[in-house]
């Protein structure tokens, strides 16, 4: 722990340092106002210690700095008795404590500690609610492969943000639930996620759902009905299989997204709504802008905020540990298990469906597994002979990723023998930086010729 101690008093500030070094303390030393803010804007300190009364301004401009850097830091103010109105309006303004002189230096290391102490607390409470929110937004999603955890930091990035996201991923891949999790991580998370499948509806009911309608605007429209934008004010909205909507729908939701603004179906009154909103495609919409089957200016306007999810054949690692969490979550408390042999066929599968493919094949196997406490292979994997049967594979039939990963060990190492070694030739013949070119390099702890 490091304590800043200001005071010009040399007596005071030469045995109540020696105090608070001999206690175990790390003390940054300010003989007057100057010293301690500029101690205070290049150390990190955990407690203030400062006199009222010093040259510069005096401790009310310490306290007034720390309060501005962290709130949370406690300072403790010295005072003589012809300062105690100061001292007063010091802890109105955020002071923890005034301490009149003259006192004794083992009493001020023992409010230090004391302090210190409630400092340390209030940092493992912040470290515990963030890594419980952080928990909580991605409940239900388990993913410990590197592809994953690169998605899963992306999401813990703009999560905090109002920045429109566009979730690319193949069905089945869980896009809703990355959604969520960038709702319950927001600073809307109080408010509503109000979810909708652009390809569950044609469009005049797409319409209906998404702006609402008055009384009388179509055959059916007894009453008039709020839209899911409205719903979601407050909240956030995510559109789900946006590739799917209709070039029509398209351009009401890009005024939508332009002014937050919309007209409900047959009215005529503007409503104005504070929402998020997430979008995701089972397609890249890039490609359907190109046959033009998507809006390019609504392309921008999504794809503010881009993130990948993987399907699940490239998430090497991720089979065992979802397996698992399937079992658990539909197993009603019982006990299942999956020889490793059962295991090592399921990750060889490609699980075209993805997550939600495994999740219905764990689901039909618990179904089926009656008394028995494992969960059979043919079960768990589809009806496909070429699965059925393909508990031995010949050793020479490995995965893609293996075999490409020696290819590009092997490339690098021959440019590197071709360059002598000369990193910046290397990389510029690979067609890659320099930084890509040293991180592949200690990836495959590969050494330059000569050293």
């Amino acid at each position: 722990m490091r304590v800043l101690l200001a005071d010009d008093e040399v007596t005071i500030a030469v045995t109540l340092s020696d105090a608070l070094r001999a206690a175990g303390y790390e003390v940054v030393l300010a003989r007057d106002t100057g010293e301690a803010l500029r101690a205070l804007d290049e150390h990190e300190t955990d407690v203030v210690l400062t006199d009222i009364r010093m040259p510069g301004g005096g401790g009310m401009a310490v306290l007034a700095r720390s309060m501005e850097l962290d709130a949370a830091r406690p300072v403790i103010i010295m005072t003589g008795f012809a300062s105690m109105e100061q001292a007063d309006e010091a802890l109105r303004i955020g002071a923890r404590i005034y301490v009149q002189k003259p006192f004794r230096n083992d009493a001020m290391v023992s409010l230090v500690e004391t302090f210190s102490r409630l400092r340390a607390l209030e940092r493992e409470n912040e470290r515990l609610r963030e890594r419980l929110q952080s928990e909580q937004g991605f409940e239900g999603i388990v993913g410990h492969s590197p592809a994953m955890q690169a998605t899963f930091e992306r999401v813990r990035t703009v999560a905090p943000t109002e920045a429109t996201v566009l979730i690319e991923g193949e069905s089945g891949t869980g896009k809703e639930r990355i959604a969520r999790a960038i709702h319950l991580l927001s600073s809307r998370r109080a408010g509503p996620f109000v979810a909708i499948s652009c390809a569950a509806l044609p469009e005049t009911l797409l319409e209906a759902e998404l702006f609402g309608h008055e009384r009388g605007a179509f055959t059916d429209a007894r009453k008039e009905r709020r839209g899911r934008f409205e719903l979601a004010d407050g909240g956030t909205i995510f559109l789900d299989d946006i590739d799917d909507m209709p070039l029509a729908v398209q351009v009401k939701l890009l005024r939508v997204l332009q002014e937050r603004a919309f007209e409900r179906l047959g009215g005529e009154s503007t409503h104005e709504v504070d929402i998020r909103v997430l979008a995701a495609s089972k397609v890249g919409l890039r490609r359907l802008v190109g046959e033009g089957r998507f809006r390019e200016d609504l392309f921008y306007r999504i794809n503010v905020v881009p993130v990948a999810l993987p399907p699940l054949r490239e998430r090497e690692g991720d089979v065992a540990p979802l397996v698992r969490f399937l079992i658990e979550r539909h197993g009603g408390g019982r006990a299942y298990e999956v020889s490793s042999a059962t295991m090592s066929r399921l990750e060889r599968y490609p699980w075209p469906g993805n997550v939600r493919e495994l999740e219905n094949a764990v689901q039909r196997a618990i179904a089926l597994a009656g008394a028995r406490s494992d969960l059979a292979p043919d079960d768990l994997l589809p009806l496909d002979d070429r699965w059925r049967g393909a508990t031995e594979v010949p050793e020479d039939v490995r995965p893609l990723r293996e075999v490409l990963r020696e290819r590009e060990i092997e490339h690098i190492r021959k440019v590197l023998e071709l360059c002598g070694g000369h990193r910046s030739q290397t990389a510029k013949l690979l067609g890659i930086s320099r930084k890509v070119l040293w991180e592949k390099m200690r990836d495959f702890d590969l050494e330059a010729p000569g050293g």
